[in-house]
């Protein structure tokens, strides 16, 4: 048998990376990570966790509003960009420790700096050379710079959200994905002037259309202006620093900043993965097999930089496989199958399974069972905004596969709904289920007929 100077060489600092290195280093591995930036990935660093406090800051001009209704007098509310950004970052870097403390107490050495591959077992970082018998690569994503658009330079992308010196007046931002959809309901709930706009026919392309639509809607009901089928041709930068963009409709358009979120790839540029001998894809994904192995037998990857499913859980899911494959003798293949997720938009969307449209084509008949109503909270606060609650029956089966929410906490119940449907359970088992009243989640329970039923893909 060889000898290596590791058991595991991790190239990567995030969620993905770093629970790998702490539970092969705790099972006593000899174990390296290596993070060129701040350990933590996007997700922590600038992501979804900055991202949520950004979302819970917007939100309070709206529970001042609707307090009137309950009885509440407030006087001047007044929001002060910088304090929130200080202190979203002092949140950032106590997470950050613990990422690297958790390294630390499981005896993994750490490389604050950039690893390159230079051969399949072989990793030059800093100025050491170290081998490994495997290697982890979990180096994530990064914002799509879109070069293709002129003027893509004057641009600011969701890393430099975060760190903002101050809040525009006015912000596009381009895009149609749950990243451009939660930071034009951020940037409208801190008082910026904004607009969507969104090549496609309607935002949110791979969700439920009921859930789609409805937040398009409520999201206009706010304010925000949103331009569908339409994108930037070009981005000129004025002598007074706003920003001119031409419309591909033809229209021109002015505004203090412009911001894409237009997808993101993967970061594999630079890694050596070429020297190792590893396959990537068009994008340049590195392409894995269903237990995260690369073309080369002892490198792996796993996260954004597959470009399976671009989910934190996902990532920590994955990393868990690969210690059972590797380290436990235990082959585990990922399950990426009816996975929860949310969109922080204003009103939340909460989604697990099956969308309608792609049930329809895996089903021959379904029944949908659907209700739309106001709730509750809005009810003495005269908000009309509506909850649609949707579920997505196999009628051959009777399974519930898809389970879709836009309204206040949907995210908090998908999570949940994310057990049943992950189990198979049947509608028989949500109408056998008590109600929990007065809440906006009985509805999910007490739906008994379908609204519709859908066969050969048509509703009927």
């Amino acid at each position: 048998m060889a000898d290596f100077d590791l058991d595991l060489f991790v190239i990567g600092g995030g969620s993905g990376g770093v629970r790998a290195g702490r539970l092969a280093a705790a099972m006593g591995k000899r174990v390296a990570i290596a993070e060129e930036y701040r350990f933590g990935g996007t997700c922590v660093i600038r992501g979804c966790v900055p991202k949520k406090l950004f979302v819970y800051a917007s939100q309070f001009p709206e529970h001042f509003a609707d307090s009137v209704g309950y009885g509440w007098t407030l006087g001047e509310a007044r929001f002060d960009w910088p304090t929130l950004v200080a202190n979203k970052d002092r949140e950032i870097a106590r997470l950050e420790r613990l990422y690297r403390k958790g390294l630390e107490n499981a005896d993994a050495r750490i490389f604050d700096e950039r690893a390159v591959l230079l051969d399949r077992h072989t990793v030059r970082v800093g100025s050491e050379t170290l081998t490994a018998e495997n290697i982890l690569i979990a180096t994530g994503g990064r914002p799509n710079p879109h070069e293709a658009l002129p003027g893509h330079e004057h641009c600011i992308f969701s890393n430099e959200a975060f760190h903002l010196e101050k809040l525009p007046r006015s912000i596009a931002i381009e895009g149609g994905g749950y990243i451009a959809v939660e930071f034009a309901n951020i940037f409208h709930g801190l008082g910026v002037e904004t607009t969507l706009i969104y090549r496609g026919k309607e935002i949110l392309g791979r969700f439920d259309s009921d859930v789609r639509r409805g937040l398009h809607e409520a999201m206009e009901a706010k304010g925000i202006r949103i331009l569908c089928q339409d994108i930037f041709e070009a981005v000129e930068k004025r002598a007074d620093g706003r920003l001119d963009t031409q419309m591909k409709s033809g229209g021109k358009m002015t505004f203090d900043m412009v911001m894409l979120a237009i997808g993101r790839l993967p970061n594999t540029e630079g890694l050596g993965l070429d020297a190792a001998g590893v396959e990537t894809g068009v994008k340049g994904e590195i392409l894995v097999d269903d237990y995260s192995r690369t073309n080369v037998d002892n490198i792996w990857a796993i996260g954004d930089v597959t470009d399976r499913v671009q989910l934190t859980p996902v990532a920590i899911h994955e990393a868990m496989c690969f210690i059972e494959t590797v380290f436990k003798d235990n082959p585990t293949q990922v399950d990426h199958e009816d996975i929860a997720t949310a969109v922080f938009s204003q009103p939340e969307i909460g989604t697990v399974g099956l969308s309608e449209e792609a049930a329809a084509r895996r089903y021959d008949t379904l029944e949908i069972y659907r209700a739309s109503f106001r709730p509750m909270r809005h009810t003495l606060s005269g908000r009309q905004e509506k909850m649609i609650m949707k579920l997505v029956v196999d009628a051959g089966s009777c399974r519930v596969v898809g389970a879709h929410i836009l309204g206040p906490d949907a995210g908090e119940m998908a999570q949940l709904l994310a057990i049943p449907i992950k189990a198979g359970l049947t509608k028989d088992a949500f109408d056998r289920t008590m109600a929990v009243h007065p809440t906006a989640a009985e509805e999910l329970v007490t739906m008994y007929q379908p609204t519709y039923r859908v066969r050969n893909g048509e509703r009927v």
